[in-house]
């Protein structure tokens, strides 16, 4: 069984994922709060120091903890230094994969264009018969600080690849609520079930270790989606189970 650190062990995803993995691999938690069940070390990701024990013996790492709230100084200490405190240590340690939670907001400002800005909307009849889908491969458009943070962490993602020879793959999730549900129009596009997010994080622990860097939207299959799924289908075998439409 594979040893697999989760960061953010008691978030929404954290959650769902601890739930879905403790019978299949070796977990532990770095976390600021405990963690019942599985073994949990108790730190601040910015305390570079505090948690590289955490990461001993560790083969994969899972970094699921961020700061979204559009603060400055809090954006800066979880996002920045301490994604970069946990690729430091994950690296240290020789792990040899790190997942890192991206986000689809590192696209958000192609939803101020058409055909999006109507997806979005839910205003379907004014939206052609097919649209283009955003790529791995298209210019990145983040608006706030949350979404600029997550550039960040996917490009020091691609130079630890580069560099130290790490697979890492960024997983830009869509969105995944406590309801476990669409609430609104645009998530009716945008939406990820937690069956679904656990999943990709599932089929990107088991990918072959030569998949050194990649980034995969990690959506539910919504009619009205405009993330492109077919790159992640093809690369690591994700099929999400659910669809948005299911909830109208």
């Amino acid at each position: 069984m594979q040893n697999i650190l989760i960061t953010g062990a008691t978030g929404l995803i954290g959650t769902a994922a601890v739930a879905s993995l403790r019978t299949r691999y070796n977990l532990r938690a770095l976390n600021r709060r405990p963690l019942p069940h599985i073994d949990c070390h108790q730190a601040d990701i910015a305390d570079l120091d505090a948690i590289r024990p955490a990461f001993a013996g560790i083969d994969a790492v899972v970094h699921l903890a961020a700061q979204i709230e559009n603060d400055i100084a809090a954006i800066f200490r979880a996002n920045l230094q301490g994604t970069g405190n946990v690729f430091a240590a994950a690296h240290e340690a020789g792990v040899r994969r790190v997942l890192f939670a991206s986000s689809g907001s590192v696209m958000s400002g192609y939803t101020a264009l058409s055909p999006y800005k109507e997806l979005l909307a839910g205003e379907y009849d004014r939206v052609p018969a097919e649209w283009p889908m955003l790529t791995a491969q298209s210019p990145l458009r983040p608006t706030g600080l949350y979404a600029a943070s997550k550039v960040w962490g996917e490009e020091l993602g691609r130079e630890y690849a580069s560099a130290h020879g790490m697979s890492v793959l960024c997983l830009r999730f869509g969105r995944v609520n406590p309801e476990n549900r669409p609430t609104h129009s645009r998530e009716f596009c945008v939406w990820c079930s937690q069956r679904d997010a656990v999943q990709m994080i599932e089929k990107c622990l088991a990918a072959p270790l030569d998949l050194s860097f990649d980034t995969f939207f990690a959506n539910s299959d919504n009619k009205w989606g405009y993330r492109d799924l077919e790159h992640a289908r093809h690369t690591v075998g994700f099929v999400p189970a659910d669809r948005a439409e299911d909830y109208r």
